[in-house]
């Protein structure tokens, strides 16, 4: 079959690749009819994560249809179209039973790089290298889902594929961000990053009572979709100096909740930019943490910062006395989808949710070299670029 792979820091290829074949008694094989680009995709191309093979297949975030079943699986039928949580759990151990998925102690069966990195592995995720597993990704004609039942899940009829590709990841990762920041009615919120993730948190702050929203980015393409599909209101960073501005916006109070949806590869302006380039380049810290930072810093006292911007390792200047002394609540995580994909599956059938404008560049699989390139230079306004093998 066709299938996108990683070969070398920023080169990807299609190729050849063999079908997947049932390998566990639970597994069940996908065809994919949509696959989408994601912003933490860009760590691999960049070469941040190191345990990538060249002819490794990528991507994580995708809808298809069951066309065969291990002869364990008793839920999913052939023929369902079906979208595939990008993390991968295994539905029994104590992690999985608690709803936090992404810390399933089964799926990934390569841990350890994770446990010597950060004390202990995460589960496994398509796509996302071999600290994660090793699992061949999405941007292919088949894919391989481990623990079917509990992984893949039926779209109701209506959902458009253009929105429900988009409840594997992007809309319950962004769920989850403002979830887990316990946000109440009137809360003010602040988002930083207009990507797909970025967007999500903002519609489902409003969603659980916020008052208001306040998104923060450089493109204005972004901004304005931002503004036009979820009400928030919008700072380009390039233009003013968010923590003066956030101080204006609430009184001087801060934005109650902060969600910071960019990741390790942070941009911003000033000298603390340029030193957070200087430092990753030359591998004296792993990530960049300019919006991190930002974050901990614009948050009012006693409010909750929520990180869910995928981070590998270690952030410099990383502002510990902020946390400790204005009393804040760090909360963080991959996504812990299955919690919340048949709910969000739901809403979209009744209108609540709609991811489909975030589809900016749909594309043959065999153009996903391009489409990436696209995606991650920001060309033609490219949000998200979604391919059909």
């Amino acid at each position: 079959m066709k299938a996108l792979c990683w070969t070398g820091v920023n080169e990807v290829a299609v190729e050849e690749v063999p079908d997947p074949r049932i390998l566990n008694r639970q597994d069940v094989i996908v065809r994919v009819t949509a696959s989408s680009t994601c912003g933490s995709d860009l760590h691999l191309l960049d070469g941040y994560v190191p345990t990538m093979m060249a002819g490794d297949v990528i991507g994580h975030e995708f809808l298809g249809e069951v066309v065969e079943t291990g002869p364990d699986v008793r839920d999913r039928r052939v023929g369902e179209r079906v979208v595939v949580c990008s993390i991968i759990g295994c539905g029994r151990c104590r992690n999985c039973r608690a709803e936090m998925w992404s810390l399933c102690d089964n799926s990934n069966p390569d841990p350890g790089f994770l446990e010597t990195l950060n004390g202990h592995a995460t589960a496994g995720i398509f796509g996302y290298s071999h600290a994660m597993g090793g699992f061949a990704g999405s941007h292919a004609e088949y894919v391989r889902v481990p623990y079917g039942d509990v992984n893949a899940f039926p779209v109701p009829e209506g959902v458009p594929d253009a929105s429900a590709v988009f409840a594997s990841d992007a809309v319950p990762t962004g769920w989850m961000g403002a979830d887990i920041a316990g946000i109440r009615p009137g809360d003010v919120v602040a988002v930083w990053g207009c990507g797909g993730v970025g967007q999500m948190a903002a519609r489902a702050a409003f969603l659980l009572g916020a008052e208001r929203v306040i998104a923060i980015d450089r493109f204005p393409e972004r901004l304005e979709m931002t503004s036009r599909h979820t009400g928030a209101e919008t700072l380009d960073y390039e233009k003013v100096d968010v923590l003066d501005a956030l101080k204006e916006m609430t009184g001087g109070r801060g934005p109650d909740v902060c969600i910071e949806a960019v990741g390790m590869e942070g941009h911003g302006t000033g000298a603390q930019y340029a030193y957070d380039r200087v430092k990753q380049a030359v591998r004296l810290q792993t990530d960049r943490g300019l919006p991190l930072r930002q974050a901990i810093h614009a948050c009012r006292k006693g409010g909750t910062v929520s990180v869910l911007g995928v981070y590998l390792g270690f952030v410099d200047k990383f502002p510990m006395g902020a946390v400790m002394n204005k009393g804040l609540t760090l909360r963080s995580g991959q996504q812990h989808g299955q919690r919340y994909i048949p709910m969000l599956l739901e809403r979209m059938a009744r209108g609540e949710v709609d991811a489909s404008h975030l589809l900016t560049h749909p594309m043959a699989l065999d153009d996903a070299p391009r489409g990436y390139e696209m995606f991650k230079n920001k060309e033609d306004g490219c949000v998200r670029a979604v391919f059909t093998p």
